[in-house]
């Protein structure tokens, strides 16, 4: 009798805060209920089952000219922060890379009639190793990043979203890591941001109901949305993530706040 496989299990999307810099890793200087409850969340993802067999993150923190996806097998790390404690530069998360799963990201951009791009040499940015650092502190899953496209446009993020669908029911965990409020201006005053409470309120909300891909492509005629995104590539991980993610759910399971500003995570599926 022929063996049969089991089915993979499908795997959520997320959409997470990695905050600023190493910030569970040295001393900030922020309040430590903000610290302590955004580092319970991100370990928590660690915890979700199934669990993957590899994770793929696309980061706030690399933009090419067309999607790149990084092929080495043992990915240095990027510190690419700048103003913190020595300890900041001597953190290591030795996640292998995952050659096979970026090959498998071309293949479905290139598919899909999208450009598709490789590099060998790029590292983990702070995007990717801080947050993964505490989700997966035994950097045992193959791991790669993709990078955000230039001109940061919603409708192509979305379109590279669509393409990697297949990913989550191979097992691939996909990632998007970026903060829902990226205003470094609040950050640095400390004083917290209304600002940030109406995008944060308005951006939960639309991706919890139906016509989430409209009001993303929209998302700049969201309230305060030039407050919360004066640049918006901290934003565009979403726009992967709620590609990724087709007609799954959306759940917020968390919301709190860093540097007294609000922020969210988003899951799908």
């Amino acid at each position: 009798m022929e063996q049969q496989t089991a089915p993979i299990p499908s795997q959520p999307v997320l959409y997470i805060p990695h905050g600023g810099g190493p910030w569970p890793f040295v001393e900030l200087g922020l309040p430590r209920p903000e610290i302590d409850a955004l580092a319970a969340y991100t370990r928590s993802i660690g915890a979700l089952q199934p669990r993957p067999s590899a994770v793929l993150v696309v980061s706030a923190h690399w933009e090419a000219p067309v999607p790149t996806v990084m092929t080495g097998g043992r990915p240095p790390l990027y510190y690419d922060y700048y103003g913190f404690p020595e300890a900041a530069y001597r953190l290591s998360w030795p996640a292998p890379g995952a050659p096979k799963l970026a090959r498998r990201v071309m293949d479905l951009l290139r598919d899909a009639g999208l450009p598709a791009a490789e590099d060998p040499e790029r590292g983990f940015d702070h995007g990717t190793f801080v947050p993964m650092k505490l989700a997966f502190p035994q950097a045992d899953l193959p791991t790669t990043q993709l990078s955000l496209v230039k001109g940061l446009d919603p409708a192509t993020h979305l379109a590279i979203g669509r393409a990697l669908r297949p990913l989550r029911e191979e097992g691939v965990l996909i990632v998007g890591s970026g903060m829902s409020f990226h205003n470094m201006r609040h950050f640095r005053e400390r004083q917290g941001s209304s600002g940030a409470e109406r995008f944060d309120a308005w951006l939960t909300g639309a991706m919890q109901g139906p016509g989430r891909e409209r009001a993303l492509l929209d998302w700049t005629a969201a309230p305060e949305a030039r407050v919360a995104h004066p640049r918006e590539e901290h934003l565009l991980p979403l726009m992967v993530a709620a590609g990724a993610a087709g007609d799954a759910p959306g759940t917020v399971p968390y919301s709190g706040t860093f540097a007294g500003s609000r922020i969210s995570a988003v899951h799908f599926g």
